[in-house]
C-alpha cells in the first residue's frame, strides 16, 4: 500500500515541477510579493542530507545560487493572505516517522520565514523572552503535502477536521488544523547555504530515505475565519509558486549519505 501511495505522490509532484515558474495572476498578494523576492536566492544549486552517526543526527543543507535566506516577502499586515517563503525537502519518510497519525501525502521538512504571524509557540527563536513575537526568523516545520488544484503551485499542506479525534499530531504542533509541526530544530544561514539539524530520534531513527529540494512561495488563507479555511475556497496553506526544483522532475532521487 505504501508503494502505491508513494508512486501517486511522486506523480503528483512531477506535475508540480512542470508548473515551476507559473504564478497566480489573480492573486494580488502573490503578485506584490513577487516584486519583493530576488528569485536567485531560491534557485537551488545543490542539496544534501548527511547522517552524522557520531552525533546521532541528520544534517540537511541547501545551497542556492544567490544568498540563502536573504530575500523575504513583504508582510501582508494580516493573517489572511500572509506570505510564507520556504526551502523545502520533500522526502520518502512516512507521516508516522515524524509523529503524525498515518495519513496519505508527501512528508516534507520546510524551512520557512514569514512576518505576519508566529507559529512556533513553544520556541523563542529571537531569544528576547517573548515566545509569541518571533517574526522573520527562519524556522522549520514538518508538513504533509497533498495535491491541490486550487493553487498554481499544485500543492497544499493537508488539512483535517478539528473534531476528528483519530488525528494524532506531535506535541510540538502549533495548534492549526493541518498536518504541520513546529519541531524547533536549529536553522543556520551562511552565504549560499541554509542548514538544519534533526536528531535521529525525531524521525524514529529512520535515517535511510530519499529526498529532493525545492524553493517555493506559499500563502496563508483564513477566508473562513481566523485560524481555519472552513469555506474551502482555498487551502489554508498553499504553494503559489515553485522557484526551483533540484532534480527538475521532483522524482526524489537523492539518498541520505
Amino acid at each position: 500500500m505504501k508503494k502505491v501511495s508513494m508512486l501517486t505522490g511522486l506523480t503528483m509532484l512531477a506535475g508540480v515541477a512542470a508548473m515551476a515558474g507559473n504564478f497566480c495572476d489573480s492573486c494580488s498578494k502573490a503578485k506584490a510579493t513577487k516584486a519583493e523576492i530576488n528569485e536567485v536566492d531560491y534557485k537551488i544549486a545543490a542539496a544534501s542530507v548527511t547522517h552524522n552517526k557520531k552525533w546521532g543526527q541528520l544534517e540537511f543543507e541547501i545551497i542556492v545560487q544567490g544568498q540563502a535566506g536573504r530575500s523575504v516577502s513583504k508582510p501582508a499586515g494580516q493573517m489572511n493572505g500572509a506570505p510564507v517563503d520556504g526551502y523545502v525537502f520533500p522526502t520518502t519518510l512516512s507521516s508516522e516517522d515524524i509523529g503524525f497519525s498515518k495519513t496519505e501525502g508527501i512528508v516534507a521538512l520546510a524551512l520557512t520565514a514569514h512576518a505576519d504571524f508566529d507559529d512556533t509557540p513553544l520556541w523563542d527563536e529571537d531569544g528576547d523572552g517573548n515566545y509569541g513575537n518571533d517574526k522573520v526568523i527562519w524556522h522549520p516545520h514538518w508538513v504533509v503535502l497533498v495535491e491541490d488544484k486550487r493553487v498554481p503551485g499544485g500543492l497544499s499542506v493537508k488539512e483535517f477536521d478539528p473534531k476528528d479525534k483519530s488525528v494524532v499530531l506531535p506535541k510540538t504542533n502549533p495548534g492549526m488544523p493541518m498536518y504541520m509541526d513546529s519541531p524547533g530544530f536549529q536553522i543556520v544561514t551562511e552565504g549560499k547555504a541554509i542548514r538544519v539539524v534533526v536528531p535521529d530520534y525525531r524521525v524514529r531513527f529512520n535515517t535511510n530515505f530519499k529526498y529532493d529540494a525545492v524553493g517555493v512561495y506559499m500563502q496563508l488563507y483564513t477566508g473562513g475565519g481566523e485560524g481555519h479555511s472552513a469555506d474551502g475556497k482555498m487551502p489554508m496553506l498553499g504553494v503559489y509558486k515553485v522557484y526551483s526544483v533540484l532534480s527538475k522532475k521532483l522524482a526524489l532521487p537523492y539518498q541520505v549519505k
